[in-house]
């Protein structure tokens, strides 16, 4: 039996795991998770575990509330440890956190085979955090499971196929994750009722290059309280986000709620009109649940969303947001594109797992 030691640590990352977790099942695999602590709330991780059904983490490090370099150290050290007693197959580590970073420098420098779900990603801007972890993370794997042509093309473009390691393309285990959720969600939650929504967006606010600039966030809740005087902004946000706003004495006129779990998300984006965010999967969460999306950043790792019509870039500043969703309000797009492989990437990457 093959053993696979998954290291999870972030809210995208614990949706992602849920779908390869039950392929892992279904062809009897052996894994063993480890939680490095990233995500500390309940609400943005003890939930995910509940309400997806995943694997409760063997191994939970705990480390949070650090820098980036004392996270990283730290959790490279902790995985480094399971790594040693565990021995596994191989290490399977999820987009481009610090915990996705330390998962895979721990592996490689133990000569453990990595392997990258959601591999080849590149925003193109080495200000971020996430683009050099992913880089880092791509180059020292062995099997690179790749969502898309795009992701693939990126990785040839920087001499991938003269590295000793495998590409495929896969697709998107996010869409699997949100077809198979879909109908529990709309039995499990209740949120819409409990928050009395009927017409609103749905916005989230969280990468760092934003929280951490005071003229960025400044621009975004300019935005979004322009916005939300025709139609109602909602915001679930993390506590640190939240933190910021008030030392910067800026003053949201929207609804802020806490963080939601993915059943509630699932919810919040099926009833929207339209979404608003930083983040990287929720862009594709809007594509799944068919809707159109401003994403307030210079460059996406999901380009197809843009060239295909499903997705405008608008940067941080207040006017181009507010045109941005001018824009978008109106746009009449077709959702059935297949560009994200259909709802079977997880299977896809476990039968690779098995070959490798």
């Amino acid at each position: 039996m093959k053993k696979i030691l998954t290291v999870v640590g972030a809210r995208p990352q614990f949706v992602k795991a849920a779908t390869l977790s039950r392929q892992f099942v279904k062809f009897n695999v052996d894994e063993k998770i480890v939680h490095t602590g990233q995500h500390y709330d309940a609400n943005m991780s003890d939930v995910f575990f509940e309400e997806m059904e995943i694997p409760k983490p063997v191994y939970n490090l705990d480390i949070h509330g650090v820098g980036h370099g004392a996270m990283t150290g730290r959790m490279l050290e902790g995985i480094e440890q399971i790594i040693v007693k565990e021995k596994p197959d191989g290490v399977l580590v999820y987009g481009d956190t610090n915990s996705t970073l330390a998962g895979a420098l721990a592996a490689s420098k133990l000569h453990i085979p990595v392997i990258h779900v959601e591999a080849g990603l590149r925003s193109f801007n080495m200000q971020m955090p996430e683009e050099i972890n992913r880089i880092l993370t791509d180059r020292i794997s062995s099997l690179l499971l790749c969502p898309t042509d795009t992701a693939v093309q990126n990785l040839r473009n920087e001499g991938f196929d003269n590295f000793d390691v495998k590409i495929v393309k896969n697709g998107d285990v996010m869409q699997d994750a949100a077809l198979f959720y879909a109908e529990k969600a709309s039995k499990k939650s209740q949120i819409i009722e409990n928050l009395k929504l009927s017409n609103f967006a749905l916005a989230t606010i969280h990468r760092q290059e934003n929280t951490d600039n005071p003229e960025n966030l400044n621009g975004i809740v300019d935005a979004l309280n322009a916005i939300n005087s025709e139609l109602q902004v909602v915001v679930p946000i993390h506590p640190r986000t939240r933190n910021i706003l008030k030392s910067q004495n800026i003053v949201p006129e929207f609804m802020l709620i806490e963080p939601v779990g993915y059943f509630d998300m699932i919810m919040l984006l099926k009833n929207c009109e339209l979404v608003l965010t930083d983040s990287g999967g929720v862009q594709k969460e809007a594509f799944f649940f068919g809707k159109q999306c401003v994403t307030m950043r210079e460059q996406t790792e999901w380009v197809e969303l843009v060239e295909n019509g499903f997705n405008i870039l608008s940067g941080t500043d207040a006017q181009r947001i507010i045109s941005a969703f001018n824009e978008s309000i109106s746009r009449v797009s077709d959702f059935n594109l297949n560009l994200y492989g259909g709802g079977n990437a997880a299977e896809k990457a476990v039968l690779e797992i098995l070959k490798f």
